[in-house]
């Protein structure tokens, strides 16, 4: 049984990523903080087969004993949030990421060096291509076009950087992985929630389908959506980036590869909207919206291409919107109702 450590387990992409790897076999350690949500339950805390360690990932003494006896390494841990969250703590995302991955790097560098870890899996992002004014987005490309202007996106891209530098210099293996617009059941407000309202609901900082959501359940009409709807996503489900994810761990053919992990599928705010309203009002009651000022940062377009993936990996997020939002809706009624979201 191959051994997986990953950081930032407890986070709301890292959670699917366990479920993933326990699914297929491997034997899990994780390691967090819980600085952004607190202790939270998980479906797989009790498998026998996952070990959590609560630690801090820039505490390179304790990354290198975790890494001493594991094949696979998925580094995502990060200070990490939607946009609001990643305007309050510019500074702080800056600083704490890149802290997280050069410690996570010098303890993978000597793991390597004594001859088990394999490999490094980065989490990157899809904000890389933050400053791009051409789509689809293609890997590649975000060395391509301008840096990105907020903190957020140039730290990931720093920390694809960071990748490339290890390998040239220390020959430490990698793959990097950005996904797109992850949604998903699992994420509560963030320990750090400042009071930022939308119109009359306080936005959960996180991403923009559940605050949507929350609004709509909330009886927020007309709706508050942030500048003019017309910005466009590809929204991704936490299953199908998780796949994508392990899938770039073991496939031979990713070493030392880049990969947009996403759904093809496009879709506006406005789209979005629309749909929420519907599951959750019915086919007759009429939407308004209110445009409220969008964030400084609020990219319009982040369009990925996805065929490289497809074409190297086999990989395609198959799970429609209708889908997740069936499965969303419900799960932040009942976290509404909790008072956690």
């Amino acid at each position: 049984m191959q051994k997986v450590l990953i950081s930032g387990s407890a986070g709301f992409i890292g959670g699917y990523v366990v479920e993933e790897l326990l699914r297929r076999g491997y034997s899990v350690v994780g390691v967090d903080n819980f600085s952004k949500y607190g202790r939270v339950k998980k479906s797989y805390d009790d498998n026998p087969n996952y070990r959590l360690v609560e630690g801090d990932c820039r505490d390179v003494v304790l990354m290198t004993s975790l890494l001493e006896d594991v094949d696979h390494f998925i580094a995502g841990a990060a200070m990490i949030g939607g946009i609001s969250y990643f305007h309050t703590y510019a500074y702080d995302l800056l600083a704490t990421n890149e802290r997280i991955i050069a410690a996570s790097c010098d303890a993978a560098i000597a793991a390597h060096k004594a001859g088990r870890l394999k490999k490094v899996t980065y989490l990157s992002s899809s904000m890389v291509f933050e400053s791009t004014d051409s789509w689809p987005s293609h890997e590649g490309q975000e060395r391509e076009v301008p840096p990105p202007l907020s903190s957020y996106g140039f730290q990931k891209l720093a920390v694809e950087y960071f990748a490339r530098a290890a390998w040239d210099q220390y020959k430490l293996p990698y793959t990097i992985v950005r996904p797109f617009n992850c949604v998903g059941i699992g994420e509560s407000r963030a320990l750090g929630d400042e009071e930022i309202l939308s119109g009359n609901v306080k936005l959960a900082m996180s991403h923009v389908v559940p605050d949507l959501v929350q609004k709509v359940l909330k009886g927020q009409d007309p709706l508050h959506i942030l500048g003019s709807g017309e910005q466009v996503r590809h929204y991704t489900y936490g299953g199908d980036l998780a796949a994508g994810i392990v899938t770039a761990m073991e496939h031979p053919d990713a070493l030392n590869e880049d990969f947009n992990l996403s759904t093809a599928e496009a879709t506006t705010v406005l789209q979005l909207a629309e749909a929420i309203w519907r599951k959750a009002k019915g086919p007759d009651v009429p939407l308004s919206v209110v445009s409220d000022d969008p964030f400084e940062y609020d990219v319009q377009r982040r369009v990925p291409a996805t065929e490289k993936a497809k074409r190297i990996l086999g990989f395609e997020a198959a799970t429609s919107l209708d889908v997740m939002l069936d499965e969303v809706i419900p799960w932040i009624g009942n976290a509404i109702e909790a008072g956690t979201i």
